[in-house]
């Protein structure tokens, strides 16, 4: 049994365009207390995708608006227009 090497490399627009569609989510919450007196608090969310992928992801966990519902759904219709119009 011998290890083979794999010779593909990825250049970095294709890492980019992974990440921008699949996205990336950074959830972080920090909390320093001192005595049992908490001092401060910090929630922070980062979202890396592409917008066509935080919508779809947003619009599945109920995070858009009856506005920006619909409004999401004439992007995804144009968007897809656009695709197939190529």
């Amino acid at each position: 049994m011998s290890v083979q090497k794999s010779t593909d490399s990825s250049s970095l627009a294709e890492v980019i365009d992974r990440i921008l569609d699949k996205g990336i989510v950074i959830d972080a919450f920090v909390r320093v207390s001192l005595v049992g007196i908490e001092i401060l608090t910090v929630e922070a969310r980062v979202v890396i995708a592409s917008v066509d992928t935080w919508l779809r992801y947003a619009e599945a966990v109920g995070l858009l608006s009856d506005e920006a519902q619909t409004e999401s759904l004439a992007y995804q219709n144009q968007s897809q227009t656009s695709r197939l119009s190529y």
